[in-house]
């Protein structure tokens, strides 16, 4: 099981993605456009600048639902590949069968 502090700060960065999504892609795209003068593009990057830096979608890692584990995760079941084997080996992963030969 992975940290709680860890999970909780995960989950922060997806409240903060979501809460400034508009606005960062309204300065990217203002600083994208090649057609404004480059004064207003640069003022358009110095707020993106001081938008928080766990806003950015970038900065989300992908955690497993179940244990909270960031490595060897499978973004299809959204868990990690520990957790999925000890569901499926209590059978309940819906037609997922421990193989045997």
């Amino acid at each position: 099981m992975a940290k709680k502090s860890m999970i909780e700060r995960e989950e922060k960065r997806r409240r903060l993605a979501k809460k400034y999504a508009a606005k960062r892609a309204e300065l990217k795209a203002i600083a994208g456009d090649k057609s404004l003068p480059a004064d207003e593009r640069f003022a358009a990057r110095l707020k993106l600048a001081e938008l928080p830096r766990n806003s950015a979608p970038v900065r989300q890692h992908n955690r497993c639902e179940v244990s909270g584990r960031p490595r060897g995760y499978y973004r299809k079941l959204r868990m990690s590949r520990i957790a999925l084997r000890e569901l499926a080996s209590k059978g309940q992963v819906p037609g997922m069968v421990k193989s045997s030969w």
